[in-house]
């Protein structure tokens, strides 16, 4: 694949782990004195994704990431200087117009590096008269629905691709552009291009792959979301230093930051982030599978941890693919609430909204849900202690249904008649009716990718794996295994299951996954015994409403992961809450009151 055959490990540092990210991050990387071999950074989501794709369908707006460009030019005369390669999906839906920017942009600073873009994501055109035909064959990925009994019109559709495209690009360019990548694909490639791996190399693709996701979300696993965030030295908080790996030619995998940054790499943030947005113990690619159940972190030294355990298998034949689709407008209004009898002042607002809406206004919406956020403690010390935040959210086909007059008019015309001390936000810009996507994942054949390069090379094709394996839809899900009589740990003490627990969830489509680990080996039995399926739902409480649950355990991490199937509404773009990214299950399990040994509390070190 044109590396430059170095025994030695490459070092890949993430630079962006979202659309919302430190964009001076490529900059510092750059110009550091500590060795970097590739630069990788995620600009996608699945909320991005189909917002840019109706703007572009519709000829508005830009398709790919503007605050690429902002980040890559001070940065590009260190990257040409220190030979740095960078791989990254900025492209979003428009990676062809992204790649004529940044040539003219390089061509400007009279810079000897060659651009690459690939070419495969989009796929409307290939798939369009299949979904027209066909539609009964193309499956929601988390909700069985098909896609004839999906209630919208595609005007977008957008896939996975994997990382050997990239492995094939860094062999003529230093940067390569890509769309839809999957988001660890640009480790992937970058280890496979440096290490001349094979499409075959299942086992080193798999721990790759992992390093991938281990670093794909940049802070997240140095110290960033984490649950022990109060463990951290607060003096360098400001200054969270992003995440790199090293990966070696038999693909051992070790997981670091930047020397002199703050955060931390530890086997606790390593298994957060390893239990984020996992379907189960296979994770899928389109270059490999990887087994992830054995995952085990070692920590080596200070900052410093391996990652081993993977194996790898074929990759599938599939690759997930998104169709995007208008859905409508939505518009929100907001109360803030204060008082006694919180529950009643709902009960109050809600029959009396409804009543002044009346149905003929309340039948053309999709969607009319009036929530509160928070709760009022009793005996507050000030007012702020005890306002709750009051949500009237709303969704309709035409946007008519929530213009003035029908939505924010007839919402506040109520104020003067409805509970004591009403008050509603003063800022109704949220009122104003804005367009919504929705989406829909489903399966379609992996592409062939094609790689075109600024300096004329000729093209590049990368044609779909051979060797591929049938996943079935559901993953492995099973009791707890050895369970052990919750007695025998001895008396318990009533506290939040999250002071001996650490746990992080995640979203992938409309389902959510959460992942819960013990502090130590010794509180491992008493976890796996006590978090069953039936526990899970218990904790769940209000929360569960019928979703299919599945189950599994991660022995070396002492972990018991979740995946809820259909649990967010529809995903990202057109939740109507606000756990729009699943993160919040995770924190929610973590405040339930659980009866815990005293023998574990009384150790300390509680979270």
């Amino acid at each position: 694949m044109g590396s430059i055959q170095s025994p030695r490990p490459v070092r890949i540092m993430n630079i962006s782990g979202s659309p919302c990210d430190k964009r001076d991050a490529i900059a510092k990387a750059a110009a550091m004195d500590e060795r970097i071999d590739v630069l990788v950074g995620d600009w996608m989501s699945e909320l991005n994704m189909p917002t840019r794709a109706y703007n572009v369908a519709n000829g508005i707006g830009i398709g790919y990431e503007e605050s690429f460009l902002e980040a890559l030019e001070p940065a590009l005369e260190n990257i040409a200087k220190k030979r740095i390669k960078l791989a990254c999906n900025a492209g979003t839906v428009a990676t062809k117009d992204l790649y004529d920017v940044v040539v003219k942009m390089v061509a400007d600073k009279k810079l000897p590096l060659t651009i690459a873009w690939i070419e495969g994501d989009a796929v409307l055109d290939q798939v369009k008269d299949d979904l027209e035909t066909n539609p009964e064959k193309f499956i929601h990925i988390s909700t069985g629905q098909t896609l004839k009994e999906w209630d919208f019109d595609p005007l977008f559709a957008q896939c996975y691709l994997g990382g050997m495209g990239i492995a094939a690009a860094f062999s003529g360019a230093d940067i390569v552009l890509c769309g839809r990548v999957a988001d660890a694909s640009p480790i992937i490639g970058a280890a496979a291009w440096w290490h001349s791996w094979s499409r075959t190399d299942y086992d080193e693709l798999a721990r790759a792959l992992i390093a991938g996701h281990l670093i794909e979300c940049s802070v997240y696993v140095t110290g960033g979301n984490f649950n022990g965030f109060k463990t951290l030295d607060w003096d360098s908080i400001t200054n969270i230093g992003y995440p790199i790996a090293e990966i070696s030619a038999d693909g051992d995998v070790v997981i670091t930051k930047v020397e002199g940054t703050g955060g931390l790499v530890s086997k606790e943030t390593c298994k957060e982030q390893l239990l984020y947005e996992i379907q189960g113990m296979y994770y899928l690619n389109c270059d490999v599978t990887a087994v992830i159940d054995q995952a085990l972190f070692t920590e080596l030294a200070p900052n410093r941890v391996r990652l081993s355990g993977i194996t790898g298998l074929p990759p599938p034949a599939t690759t997930k693919m998104g169709l995007t689709a208008f859905g409508g407008y939505q518009a929100e209004l907001h109360w803030a609430m204060i008082g006694l009898d919180i529950p009643e002042r709902m009960k109050l607002l809600e029959k009396q909204l409804k009543g002044y809406f009346g149905k003929e206004r309340l039948s053309r919406f999709s969607l009319f849900d009036l929530s509160v956020y928070g709760s009022a403690p009793v005996n507050p010390k000030c007012q702020n202690e005890c306002i709750v935040d009051v949500r009237l959210f709303a969704q309709a086909r035409e946007r008519e249904a929530l213009e003035e007059g029908n939505f924010l008019r007839p919402a506040l015309d109520i104020n003067m008649h409805t509970y004591p001390s009403a008050t509603f936000h003063a800022d109704l810009r949220t009122a104003v009716p804005k367009v919504y996507t929705e989406y829909f994942p489903t399966l379609i054949p992996q592409p062939t990718q094609t790689i075109y390069f600024s300096n004329g090379a000729e093209n590049i094709k990368v044609l779909p794996p051979t060797e591929t394996i049938l996943h079935p839809h559901s993953q492995p899900s099973y009791p707890p295994t050895n369970p052990v009589a919750l007695s025998s740990f001895g008396p318990t003490q009533r506290i939040e299951l999250g002071r001996v627990v650490y746990a992080r969830a995640g979203d992938k489509g409309s389902n959510c996954n959460v992942g819960l680990f013990a502090r130590n080996v010794d509180e491992w039995a008493w976890l796996r015994s006590f978090l069953s399926t039936e526990r899970m739902i218990e904790l769940m409480a209000d929360e569960y409403r019928g979703q299919k649950i599945d189950r599994m355990e991660f022995e070396n991490l002492w972990a018991v992961h979740f995946l809820l199937h259909d649990h967010l509404d529809r995903g990202v773009t057109a939740n109507g809450g606000y756990d729009i990214l699943g993160k919040f299950l995770a924190e929610f399990l973590r405040m339930r009151v659980v009866d815990v040994p005293v023998g574990f509390v009384e150790k300390g070190g509680l979270l």
